[in-house]
């Protein structure tokens, strides 16, 4: 089936290809509980009680560094809700907003427009939708920061046709929950800000995340490669789990990866990946990200 421009996927939920996301994102697990319990309320109180006593606009914030699981944890927060409404049929619709893009003048405003007003409207009408907008800083961009270059009418025009499309649909449409992602929340829009009820930081994962992280990630690899899962309980283990504080989770697992593409022989054989050779990996995957940090 074909999906509208501005749209890179809808899915139905609960969606099983999901279920395991919510799990893979190692984060306190209060902060899941409450980005679980926010979700949830979005479609219990926003029908019942008015918008001049609670303004709430459905819109769920997630921001912090790349490689920190934001969009996984958006999906798999939307395949939770869903699984809290038991027998409701509920949507998730994945926003592509670089496709809304244009130079000539107007044309993105009007592309925000229909993407909100049409696409999305219609399908809210037809029953309970999550929406995932990855990278939100593409469509509200902070407009205080434009420069006089690269046609910024248009780009301020756009970020006011969110805004004002999130307002309609708020006022009309209860049953729509926003999970927005940002990698740059200093060049998301103030006022997009002010319409979230509720922004939450997603950090790089602490030491005890990182442990689970590189455990995980080597338990599961060892279900092929078994000598790769068995360092997971090795003595050297620990060391290597000292070696990911500092780096995200995703950064953490493509080092592992990377590890087993040491040598052609260990990438013709994995098992042949030792502690040593993986502890290395990893600190020198951190000594390339504080290089970057610094400069």
């Amino acid at each position: 089936m074909d999906v509208p421009k501005g749209i890179s996927r809808i899915r139905n939920l609960p969606d099983p290809s999901l279920q395991g996301l919510w799990d893979s994102i190692v984060i306190n697990s209060d902060l899941k509980k409450q980005l679980h319990a926010q979700g949830v309320s979005n479609f219990t109180l926003r029908r019942k009680i008015p918008r001049s006593v609670l303004p709430l606009h459905g819109i769920i914030l997630l921001v912090g560094p790349p490689g920190t699981g934001k969009t996984s944890l958006a999906k798999g927060l939307a395949d939770r809700v869903a699984r809290s409404f038991k027998g409701s049929k509920f949507k998730l619709i994945e926003v592509d907003p670089h496709v809304l893009g244009s130079s000539a003048m107007g044309k993105t405003q009007k592309a925000v427009s229909d993407l909100f007003s049409q696409t999305i409207a219609e399908a809210a009408g037809a029953g309970p939708i999550i929406v995932l907008l990855d990278e939100v800083e593409t469509l509200a961009t902070d407009r205080t920061k434009l420069s006089l270059d690269a046609n910024p009418i248009d780009v301020h025009r756009a970020t006011d046709a969110v805004l004002t499309q999130l307002d309609e649909l708020a006022e009309k449409h209860p049953d729509i929950l926003f999970v927005a992602t940002s990698n740059f929340p200093d060049a998301v829009d103030a006022a997009f800000s002010s319409r979230c009820d509720l922004i939450v930081e997603v950090p790089l994962p602490n030491a005890e995340a990182c442990r689970q992280i590189l455990h995980d990630c080597l338990s599961r690899v060892g279900e092929v490669f078994p000598a790769i899962g068995a360092m997971a309980a090795s003595p050297i283990f620990a060391r290597c789990a000292v070696e990911c504080v500092g780096l995200d989770g995703r950064a953490i697992r493509k080092t592992v990866a990377n590890a087993m593409a040491a040598t052609p022989e260990i990438a013709a054989d994995p098992n042949g990946l030792t502690a040593d050779i993986l502890q290395a990996a990893l600190k020198s995957a951190k000594a390339s990200r504080t290089k970057g940090v610094a400069r």
